[in-house]
C-alpha cells in the first residue's frame, strides 16, 4: 500500500501520532521508514540528538560484545522494527535470544525482543514511552531498561508491578536475560 502524500506532510509539521487507515499488516509490507505504528496511528520517529546517540551507543556497544562472547543471541539498532502486539516498535537497543531469532530478515521481527532497551529524549511524551514499556512486557519482553539521561537514571521494568529505579551508583546486570551481563550505570552516561 502506497502512504498518501498528506501523511508525510503532516508528520513534518508535528510529532503526534497521526491517525490512518493502514493496517498493521499494511504496515509491515510498506517501505515507511522513521515511524513506528501504533493500533492505527503512526508515530514519527524524528532524528536523535547527539546525546541521545551517544548512550545508545554505550548500551549497544557493551551488549552486543558480550551476547557476542556468550553466543546469546542478536542485538540491534533502533532501525529494527519489532512487532509488538498490535504495535510495530523501534527499541533503541534490543536483545533477542538465539532460539528465538526470526528466520525471515526481510521485515519488522515477528516477536517482541527478550530485553527492550529505550533512551528517553527530549522529544519524548514520557506517558507514550512507559505504556511502550508495558506493551513490550504484554507482548513478551521479558525485562525493559528505560534511561533517562537528565537524572542519569535507568529504570528496569519487569511487570507492572516490578520496577526498580538505578542510579549512578548502581550496577544494570542482564538478570537471567543476558545472563551475566553487568555494567555500571555511571559508564552509561559518561
Amino acid at each position: 500500500m502506497q502512504v498518501p502524500k498528506n501523511i508525510y506532510e503532516q508528520a513534518e509539521i508535528s510529532l503526534t501520532p497521526i491517525k490512518t487507515d493502514m493496517t498493521l499488516e499494511e504496515f509491515l509490507e510498506s517501505d515507511l521508514e522513521g515511524y513506528e505504528y501504533v493500533k492505527g496511528e503512526i508515530i514519527p520517529m524524528p532524528a536523535a540528538s547527539w546525546e541521545h546517540g551517544l548512550i545508545c551507543s554505550r548500551v549497544f556497544s557493551r551488549l552486543v560484545l558480550y551476547v557476542q562472547e556468550h553466543q546469546l543471541g542478536e542485538v540491534v539498532t533502533p532501525d529494527t522494527g519489532f512487532q509488538v502486539g498490535e504495535r510495530v516498535l523501534k527499541p533503541d537497543v534490543a536483545f533477542l535470544s538465539k532460539d528465538r531469532l526470526p528466520d525471515d530478515h526481510s521485515r519488522a521481527c515477528p516477536v517482541s525482543p527478550d530485553l527492550a532497551v529505550e533512551v528517553i529524549s527530549h522529544t519524548d511524551v514520557t506517558r507514550r514511552t512507559i505504556e511502550k514499556a508495558f506493551a513490550y512486557l504484554e507482548a513478551g519482553t521479558q525485562i525493559v531498561w528505560i534511561l533517562e539521561p537528565i537524572g542519569k537514571t535507568v529504570t528496569v521494568y519487569r511487570s507492572e508491578t516490578d520496577i526498580e529505579l538505578l542510579t549512578r551508583t548502581d550496577t544494570l546486570t542482564g538478570e537471567d536475560v543476558v545472563e551475566g551481563f553487568s555494567c555500571p550505570v555511571a559508564q552509561l552516561f559518561e
